[in-house]
């Protein structure tokens, strides 16, 4: 079946609404990617209006942005620590935007979203 990003079934009151169409194409939705740590893995899905959107499946170095020098270096990452969205994604090594990972360089929170940008960015925490 479809996953649908469309009005719910059902009020807030819990009541039905009643369908006057079926699902529509711009209504769809996808599974999530769930990006791992692993050796780089990108996947290009089209999207309305012919535009692309980069699908990281699995990633193993960050762009890791040091406020203190305000640069940027490709580190490679060690495991992931913390996890806001879910706690199990930590044991799975999923990474998600607001993921503590451990680089060389230290501790860094994930600012992007890998698996909607195609990219990992951090910053290090202090």
């Amino acid at each position: 079946m479809a996953i649908s990003q469309s009005r719910p079934k059902r009020k807030s009151s819990g009541g039905r609404y009643i369908s006057y169409r079926k699902k529509k194409q711009y209504e769809l939705g996808r599974e999530p990617s769930f990006t791992k740590l692993g050796k780089k893995r990108v996947h290009i899905i089209r999207t309305m209006g012919a535009n692309r959107k980069l699908r990281m499946l699995s990633a193993d170095t960050a762009n890791l942005f040091d406020p203190k020098t305000k640069s940027f270096k490709q580190t490679k990452i060690k495991t992931i620590t913390d996890n806001p969205a879910n706690r199990h994604f930590i044991r799975r090594n999923i990474m998600t935007k607001g993921s503590v990972i451990d680089t060389e360089l230290g501790k860094a929170r994930i600012t992007s979203r890998p698996g909607q940008d195609g990219v990992v960015n951090a910053v290090l925490l202090s």
